[in-house]
């Protein structure tokens, strides 16, 4: 036979009989083309073998397989791969860490600020846990931890020590020690909210802060004028109302004295703590806490806001109104921007407002202890807080803020086995 037989049954092509192959031999005794193989067109350029390799037979001849590659490295055939843009990804455990943590991100998926809590680890426990430990470290640990720098202050000050340590410890009467007691001890519930989020729901505290996750200065300092700027109107329209000027500077400016000076230095260094560990408390952690807990943003907004007002003791329903008012404001602010800066920046121009006009004008003791407002103070406060509003919605609408969490777009790893709790490795 002249060429091989269509059925297999021929012995030709360097195939042995038997079906045995004993490799491929150069240049004679390579197999056949197989059945169907058109040789190209005279003139139509011949394939070049890569160099070091013999050329391919000329028309007529048998056809050998190709040469093998040469040992060693892999040769790059076609395009080079396109180039990574950024560092890879880790989604999956990391090297050398346990197989259960879960990725850097806490969040499946995008999360509104009031539901910051739903995390891969999430479960409905935690949060009530977390309410709990953040009152009792609020309103326990905190003031005891810092009950040392009271009864220092007390000595300082003079007078019968444990007479002037009950009236500073119960506010009866608020002098330098006392006030610089309260307001470190509300600034100590910040630390109280960072330490659950880190132990309790395995997450860095700066997600408290925002869903960016950081403190965005630029909003907050903008959100310090605006303050300024409700300040005025409120002012102005107190200015407006009858009655409303009635007694308020009937008494004159009160004596600087070196009491006056260290009080006035106290409020100026600690009362920001002071006003942000509220709002961390309250349109913070009580706000992710119940969010996450009941999903619905008003449930968590209504009973925040009512906690805020309750909180600052007895008091007539003017000012319960004018109190939970602004819990309300501040905490829709945070809803709506994504996070705390807004509340605290109004907080604070409030809290400096209150404290400065006490030391100018009137007492502090008087103050801090107030139990009791006319109803004309309502318009004062739907006015600043209205305008406050505004101004603050306008802005974050021109930044462009951020107000939900923003995962990376590709899935995470398969969840960890049954019986293991999952770690968030950088939450």
């Amino acid at each position: 036979m002249s060429e091989q037989d269509p059925q297999g049954n021929g012995n030709q092509g360097g195939r042995p009989a038997g079906g045995q192959t004993n490799g491929p031999s150069y240049p004679g005794g390579s197999p056949q083309p197989p059945p169907g193989y058109q040789q190209p067109p005279p003139g139509y350029p011949q394939q070049q073998s890569p160099p070091g390799y013999p050329q391919q037979p000329p028309p007529g001849q048998q056809w050998g397989p190709p040469p093998p590659p040469p040992w060693g490295a892999p040769q790059q055939w076609g395009p080079p791969p396109p180039p990574q843009w950024g560092p890879p990804q880790q989604w999956g455990p990391s090297p050398g860490r346990p197989y259960n943590q879960l990725p850097s991100f806490p969040h499946p998926e995008p999360r509104e600020y009031h539901q910051m809590l739903r995390t891969w680890n999430y479960a409905w426990w935690k949060p009530v846990l977390g309410i709990f430990l953040v009152i009792i470290g609020s309103l326990v640990v905190a003031p005891l931890a810092l009950m040392p720098v009271l009864m220092a202050g007390v000595a300082i000050e003079g007078g019968p020590f444990w007479e002037s340590f009950s009236d500073a410890a119960t506010l009866s009467e608020v002098g330098p020690a006392s006030l610089l007691y309260l307001n470190l001890s509300l600034g100590a519930t910040i630390l109280v909210c960072w330490l659950v989020m880190r132990v309790l729901h395995r997450m860095r505290p700066r997600w408290l802060t925002s869903v960016a996750p950081k403190m965005r200065w630029q909003f907050f300092f903008i959100c310090v004028a605006i303050s300024v700027v409700a300040l005025m109107a409120m002012v102005i329209v107190s200015l407006l109302l009858p009655g409303s000027q009635e007694g308020d500077f009937s008494q004159g400016v009160n004596d600087f004295t070196g009491t006056t000076v260290a009080l006035a230095i106290i409020v100026l260094l600690t009362t920001p703590f002071q006003a942000a560990g509220e709002e961390y408390v309250f349109r913070g952690y009580l706000m992710q806490a119940l969010g996450s807990l009941f999903r619905i943003k008003w449930i968590a907004l209504l009973v925040t806001a009512t906690l805020f007002a309750l909180a600052h003791g007895v008091q007539n329903f003017p000012l319960f109104f004018d109190r939970f008012m602004f819990g309300l404001i501040a905490g829709y602010l945070v809803l709506r921007t994504g996070g705390l800066e807004a509340g605290i920046a109004m907080h604070i121009l409030n809290n400096f407002l209150a404290f400065g006009y006490a030391l100018t004008f009137s007492d502090l003791t008087d103050t801090l202890n107030v139990s009791e407002v006319g109803w004309s103070n309502i318009p004062l406060t739907l006015t600043q807080a209205g305008t406050y509003a505004v101004l603050v919605l306008f802005v974050a609408k021109r930044m462009r803020l951020q107000t939900r969490t923003n995962p990376p777009v590709e899935p995470p790893a398969a969840p960890a086995p049954r019986g293991t709790e999952p770690v968030p490795s950088g939450a």
